[in-house]
């Protein structure tokens, strides 16, 4: 019996087994990936005070750290399934079974696939792959890659692919279909890049997301928009353009691009053809929450938290005893986000395991999570706010129903 058990090496679960170790907590942390650091292992970027954030060096230090406090590791382990037995949680993987009483969630985010026409050809791949192969593995994707899909995720690696030396012909669009919807719209597009506007290094560009603050700029923002796109870094991002297909003989050999209208409707007659050796499939990131639906939380969909999310408290608890949950599975923020989280978990593990006076910590501990979400240079979601304020609005229903019934 293991006094914690943590699903997920990532920043949430790292921080977490390091907050339980602190107080004397025994703790195992599962990981099916070979290297602890999840998506905080492809990360690169600059801060605006002109440091670099290196999620290699960032993952290193919380496993080293962990390693200190006696934080034992299961990885290349998936997690098959999780059942409450005898008042235990029983983690079920293909090498061991393992029991502990408090069991945290920490599982991260999945990528949102996008269907092209073409897309099953070899080189094409999603744009997390992309970051994985260029930062982790020090390998290229290709020498000349599209990446369809233009949002925050898809314009932060599209800068990383290029410090890798890798030319990235455009940022553009897919083709407006039942499944593409709002990231084929360019006036949508156009709106969520306003929210990271500040992340585009031509002063220009800056100032004139300023301007576009009411629907009537952003119509005729979009109505005026280049054809061949507004560059950053010296990338074009075309939200006019929108692709088609992926041709090739047996592996990528290009795309098919067209001019689209105002309401992302394919102006007929303006394809072209782009040559690339790689493409990259931005669809955008969702909650990876397989288990905690195995486990029987409750969920609710909230689009501001990138999806369905399992319902739980600021203290990270679910509404199953002994059942917590951090990182991304509680909806899309970055690594520095998840790390306060664990943080928080971790200190609720902690007091629920019999360790007193934690009272104090862990209401400074939610508060670090809000200053850390005021401050994130990254947003994946403008509205996460408002999606936190739905989640803590469900968990007062939830205790409201839980009194009546006791009563």
């Amino acid at each position: 019996m293991n006094d914690v058990i943590i699903v997920g090496a990532g920043p949430a679960g790292l921080s977490a087994g390091i907050t339980c170790a602190k107080k004397g907590l025994g703790v195992l942390i599962i990981d099916e990936y070979m290297k602890p650091g999840g998506r905080l292992l492809g990360q690169l970027y600059e801060e605006p005070n002109g440091s670099w954030w290196n999620g290699i060096q960032e993952s290193t230090s919380l496993y080293e750290h962990a390693v200190d406090l006696g934080i034992q590791f299961q990885l290349n382990t998936p997690v098959n399934n999780i059942e409450k037995l005898d008042q235990s949680w029983v983690i079920y993987t293909d090498k061991h079974t393992f029991n502990t009483d408090h069991l945290l969630l920490a599982t991260g985010a999945a990528e949102s696939p996008v269907p092209v026409p073409g897309w099953t050809l070899p080189g094409v791949m999603s744009v997390g792959a992309a970051q994985v192969m260029t930062n982790v593995h020090r390998v290229k994707p290709g020498e000349r890659g599209v990446i369809i899909g233009v949002n925050v995720l898809s314009a932060a690696i599209a800068m990383e692919l290029q410090l890798a030396g890798i030319d990235v012909a455009c940022l553009t669009l897919p083709k407006l279909n039942k499944i593409t919807k709002n990231a084929a719209q360019p006036k949508d597009v156009l709106e969520s890049l306003l929210h990271v506007s500040h992340m585009a290094p031509s002063p220009l560009i800056r100032f004139g997301s300023k301007l576009m603050k009411n629907d009537f700029m952003k119509k005729m923002g979009v109505t005026f928009y280049p054809k061949e796109g507004v560059k950053m870094w010296d990338i074009p991002i075309q939200l006019r353009k929108a692709v088609i297909n992926i041709y090739g003989d047996g592996e990528v050999e290009g795309i098919t691009s067209a001019t689209i209208d105002a309401n992302g409707e394919v102006v007929s007659g303006s394809e072209e053809n782009i040559a690339c050796d790689f493409v990259c499939i931005a669809g955008g990131l969702y909650p990876l929450t397989e288990l905690a639906a195995v486990a029987g939380c409750p969920f609710y969909l909230i689009d501001e938290l990138g999806g369905y999310v399992p319902l739980h408290n600021e203290r990270m608890e679910t509404t199953l005893d002994g059942l917590y949950v951090a990182g991304n599975i509680t909806g899309i923020e970055g690594a520095k986000v998840a790390i306060a989280q664990g943080v928080t978990a971790g200190l609720s593990i902690a007091e629920n395991a019999g360790i007193s006076g934690l009272d104090v910590d862990i209401q400074h501990s939610i508060q670090s999570i809000e200053l850390t979400r005021d401050k994130a240079y990254i947003q994946f979601h403008p509205e996460v706010k408002k999606g936190k304020r739905i989640l803590k609005e469900q968990w007062k229903e939830y205790e409201r129903s839980v009194k009546k019934l006791v009563h």
